[in-house]
């Protein structure tokens, strides 16, 4: 995709942005990284798709904060260290809603033999190049459904965050809580990140960070939660058999199609669209991304940590706030790793206590940015499948089912030369 065809689709970094005339030149040559402020908040760009997921494990699953935010801080240094570009950390989104939804066969072996099988399974992927293989099957028709399905995902997500009546993920009430206060803050921060989306002197997604925290407080979301400083207790996970076996039935099975669509062939695209020309596309691969997901969740489950994944609409959200550069999955790796390893519980509490609607607006933004993806296609038959994919799936819970069907019905279309 040409660079002027790659600006039409972000309406908010166009041709004449001086934001993004100042980043493309400071990664021109592709290994350049940026420590700034708006490398900075493109950096937090993704919480509202990371944190809700790993709060509410670590809650209801009874994770170490520690172990969870050292695992994210590690992956996300390496992958800004080796992609040099804003490759995204994130949990894997079918594994966290299982675990939430059943905690009591969820345990934390069980979500640790889930990240140990997964990084096995990603590894023999891709150091056998069976990914690149099945990589093929996603024509970008398929791509661009999967695109589009994330970004009407986080906008419905997000628009539900704004709008409801609990300001904090962690179910404490908080003062003010009969009145609208979620949807109050969601607006207004809302309107203050469409003017400030273009701000280098008070970037967007800080901005709303710092809101989210300061009102947390304010709204007592502190009330009842420790404020100890220190890694919270970490320790060797060793799953049994069984932990193993429903790991893979209820966690890892659901979870293949979804990985290999979105956290490898669709990063892998995105990376394309929005990053054109750049001498580091070289190594954003299907396989090179299966492969660091690979090496860091086999470890990351003897630790019982959240198993992670790579992902367009991650990506999407650290652009969509500036992210230009490896500089801001570092940033963020070792806000993660003090976190994990200083602030402990502290913390941990500080981001369990933003609001949901400000998570909820960085989500919006985020599908955003994914949604006008789907221009790219030429012909009626390509916006039939990528509107199946989406339809489907927004339908159906299962993604998986989205995915399959989506590819069944596209290889058909090609091989019977029909026209729509």
């Amino acid at each position: 995709m040409t660079k002027r065809a790659n600006d039409e689709m972000d309406p908010t970094h166009g041709p004449d942005s001086p934001q993004l005339q100042e980043a493309d030149k400071a990664s021109a040559d592709g290994r350049r990284l940026r420590f700034d402020r708006v490398e900075l908040a493109g950096a937090f760009g993704d919480l509202g798709t990371l944190l809700p997921i790993v709060v509410a494990m670590i809650f209801i699953n009874k994770l170490s904060p520690s172990s969870v935010f050292l695992a994210f801080g590690l992956f996300y240094l390496a992958a800004g260290y080796y992609y040099r570009l804003p490759i995204p950390v994130q949990p894997l989104k079918a594994v966290g809603a299982i675990a939430i939804a059943y905690p009591a066969v969820i345990t934390e072996s069980v979500i640790g033999a889930s990240g140990i099988i997964f990084g096995i399974f990603l590894l023999l992927l891709s150091l056998s190049g069976m990914i690149d293989q099945i990589a093929k099957l996603f024509s970008q028709a398929v791509v661009r459904g999967i695109q589009l399905t994330l970004g009407l995902i986080f906008l419905k997500k997000g628009i539900e965050l704004i709008i409801d009546k609990n300001i904090f993920m962690s179910g404490t009430p908080g003062r003010l809580a009969e009145y609208p206060v979620n949807l109050i803050i969601g607006i207004l921060v809302f309107a203050l990140v469409l003017l400030l989306l273009d701000n280098k002197r008070f970037p967007a997604a800080l901005a709303a960070l710092v809101i989210g925290i300061v009102s947390g407080i304010a709204l007592g979301g502190l009330t009842g939660h420790s404020l100890s400083l220190g890694p919270t207790e970490m320790h060797l996970v060793i799953p049994g058999m069984k932990d193993y076996w429903t790991a893979l039935i209820m966690l890892i099975l659901p979870q293949i199609p979804l990985t290999i669509g979105n956290a490898c062939v669709g990063t892998a695209d995105t990376c394309s669209n929005l990053f054109s020309g750049n001498p580091q596309l070289a190594k954003t691969k299907a396989g090179k991304f299966a492969f660091s997901m690979g090496v860091i969740n086999l470890p990351a489950g003897f630790l019982g940590a959240v198993p992670m994944c790579h992902g367009t609409g991650g990506l999407a959200a650290h652009f969509r706030f500036g992210a230009r550069t490896g500089g801001a999955p570092i940033m963020i790796g070792i806000f993660f790793v003090v976190i994990a390893l200083l602030l402990g519980e502290l913390g941990f509490t500080l981001l369990a206590i933003i609001p949901k609607s400000i998570l909820g607006v960085l989500l919006v933004f985020a599908g955003l940015e994914l949604c006008p993806l789907l221009r790219s296609l030429k012909t009626n038959e390509e916006y039939f499948i990528a509107l199946l994919i989406a339809g489907i799936a927004l339908a159906v819970p299962n993604m998986a089912w989205a995915f399959a069907i989506g590819i069944g019905t596209d290889l058909f279309i090609r091989k019977m030369k029909i026209k729509i």
